[in-house]
């Protein structure tokens, strides 16, 4: 049984699964920035997932499937996700540092690309660690399980990308949600954020995150420090954060709504990977059984 979307938002310890996922992700963005950055905005998770996802529904009995600018521009601007010029722009960029490559031998138009092995790694490395961030919620084995059959991801990156990309509650985050994951490096700012959540801190609604270096967020992220302050700011006026000293603002505090907006949000996406996964395990134990 796969966790449902109330069930996650609900659970004890799905604050705690967040943490320990935010700190997943920083890991790994301070391992390769460059390409964890592709998962750093909604956007560009969007879009990652997206192109991810028609790589691997590739039939050649079907014309025109698989990953071509053209098939993700109609899928990602159907959700209005993104503008034509910006999926054009976004392939591009993945072509220039080699994270997606041309398919050998495929020289018809539309071009068909590919993910380059270090984005197929970074996928694998992505999923490994939300399905751990689940585990840690009912002492499951879903990683341990990819981890010793990688070919799940397979079946389970498209029918979890395209679930997410029709949901609209994980597609549209709310307004306090969205002011940080639709920015650049939105995203690694959340993630850092939650991955400092002490919840026994917790005193009138606020959760205390400690002492806050702007420059040093800034600097580790690629951003600069005014955009970081600005966003922090606009933060702060919606009652998302809060200064403890707002003369020096170095102690930063998260509110407890706004907190539960996020588990909320995040909910869509991890009840979606576990329902995903599940259903993989049981398409491939079907293939075996029929062989």
């Amino acid at each position: 049984m796969s966790f449902s979307v109330e069930q996650l938002a609900c659970h004890p310890k799905f604050v705690s699964s967040l943490r320990f996922l935010a700190e997943a992700l920083r890991d790994r963005y301070d391992s390769g920035p460059r390409i964890a950055r592709l998962l750093a905005s909604h956007q560009r998770w969007l879009l990652t997932q997206t192109a991810y996802a028609l790589h691997l529904e590739y039939d050649p009995a079907v014309p025109g499937s698989g990953l071509t600018v053209v098939k993700l521009r109609d899928v990602i601007t159907q959700y209005r996700v993104a503008s034509r010029n910006t999926v054009l722009s976004y392939v591009e960029e993945l072509l220039t540092y080699r994270f997606l490559v041309p398919v050998p031998g495929v020289v018809k138009r539309p071009r068909r690309y590919g993910p380059a092995e270090v984005s197929h790694t970074a996928m694998i490395s992505w999923y490994l660690a939300n399905l751990a961030a689940l585990d840690l919620l009912d002492d499951g084995n879903r990683a341990a399980t990819l981890a010793t059959h990688p070919e799940l991801i397979d079946l389970a990156q498209p029918r979890m990308a395209r679930r997410c990309l029709e949901t609209t509650a994980w597609r549209e985050p709310p307004e306090r949600v969205g002011l940080f994951l639709w920015t650049e490096a939105g995203g690694l700012v959340m993630d850092h954020l939650v991955s400092r959540l002490d919840m026994s801190t917790e005193v009138d609604g606020r959760v205390n995150l400690g002492r806050i270096d702007t420059r040093a967020i800034a600097a580790q992220f690629m951003m600069s420090r005014t955009h970081l302050q600005r966003l922090l700011r606009k933060a702060v006026d919606g009652g998302s954060l809060g200064w403890y000293d707002e003369s020096k603002k170095t102690h930063l505090w998260m509110s407890r709504d706004f907190l539960d907006e996020y588990c909320r949000w995040q909910a869509e996406k991890l009840a979606t990977v576990d329902e995903a996964f599940a259903w993989a395990q049981s398409a491939a134990a079907c293939a075996v059984s029929e062989q």
